[in-house]
């Protein structure tokens, strides 16, 4: 299908664009049976990420097989904190594991290392020139809080209880750490964008830990300054901020006071209130269900009709958080062509 420009980025900055563009969170990744093949030939999950020519191929390979309009990297959202020289494994099955930042030591010995994660910005460089000329490339971090979060509790799989302590306990000691994060994360950012990425994707994932002026103090406020330090290098460069799991008040607080581009949406938002109360806003990005997607039929296909014809004027579309490991991708190419023919006028 011919598209003459770049349909995410013309939405993101312009607000305007011939169709809906579409693709999809961690669409590069272990639903692709070649996406398992490549991954044998990585000794563990952060050697893959960190060889150029392992991750320009994950990040290429749904490409290959759907025709969407966004490449995003191939990497994660815990390479800040390996920067940061904190130990990071990922163990099968289990997850990632951090060294937890436990005392103020600990934080003041963090020192970001561009050199440690060089080999990402040489994945950017790799994967830019073989995309089509309207398929945008999208670097991403992980926002300030939730990368915090993995940093304080060592782990993923529990409620952040010790993060949330810090929240609520020992204010002056986290905003020492998220201090050194968001810096982190800015360089980082830069240094994509440098290398070739023409969006960023914040993913503050853990959003909906907190709310309210404590959400304000620790997801708003630092994205609002990543954005303006971002902004202040590269203006034409658009954010999009996805403060999954928050309040529609925070949603909305978040969406109007960060400077942010477009909003993502998780599948928990319904589509009156995103209609209503954020699409006024601006460009809004999501929010199939991904359990509709694992599925697939008659359900998926009703759904993503619904968000088209709610938010189709201003919409890029895609999933509430990311694609299921067990996914069809027969799944994804029914709804990539669902969503292009929705675009054509078709019912």
């Amino acid at each position: 299908m011919y598209k003459p420009d770049k349909p995410v980025l013309s939405l993101l900055n312009k607000g305007v664009s011939d169709n809906s563009p579409l693709w999809f969170m961690r669409q590069a990744g272990r639903y692709l049976p070649e996406y398992q093949e490549l991954r044998k030939q990585a000794d563990g999950f952060l050697p893959f990420c960190l060889t150029p020519s392992l991750a320009a191929e994950a990040t290429l390979q749904p490409l290959r097989r759907f025709d969407v309009d966004a490449a995003i990297l191939f990497a994660d959202i815990l390479l800040v904190p390996f920067a940061l020289g904190v130990k990071v494994a990922f163990l099968e099955g289990e997850g990632p594991r951090l060294d937890p930042i436990e005392d103020e030591k600990q934080i003041e010995a963090l020192c970001y290392s561009q050199k440690t994660i060089a080999p990402v910005f040489e994945t950017l460089r790799r994967v830019k020139p073989q995309l089509k000329d309207y398929q945008t490339l999208i670097g991403f971090c992980g926002g300030v809080w939730t990368v915090a979060c993995y940093m304080i509790d060592g782990q993923g799989r529990q409620a952040f209880v010790k993060a949330k302590e810090a929240a609520f306990h020992r204010a002056a000691v986290l905003k020492r750490l998220m201090d050194k994060i968001e810096a982190a994360t800015l360089a980082y950012l830069m240094e994509q964008i440098d290398a070739g990425a023409e969006v960023i994707q914040i993913f503050e994932s853990h959003a909906g830990q907190l709310e309210g002026a404590v959400f304000d103090a620790l997801i708003i406020q630092p994205t609002k300054r990543l954005v303006e330090g971002l902004r202040e290098k590269y203006p034409h460069v658009p954010i999009i901020g996805f403060p999954r799991g928050a309040t529609l008040r925070d949603y909305k607080k978040y969406f109007q006071q960060t400077g942010i581009s477009g909003c993502g949406l998780d599948q928990n938002v319904s589509l009156k209130e995103a209609k209503e109360q954020l699409l006024p806003l601006g460009c809004l990005q999501g929010n199939l269900d991904p359990a509709l997607l694992l599925e697939g039929g008659e359900a998926m296909e009703r759904q993503t009709k619904k968000i088209l014809g709610a938010l189709g004027s201003n919409l890029i579309f895609n999933l509430g958080h990311g694609v299921i490991k067990e996914t069809n991708p027969d799944h994804i190419a029914r709804l990539v062509a669902l969503v292009h023919g929705f675009q054509k006028g078709a019912p």
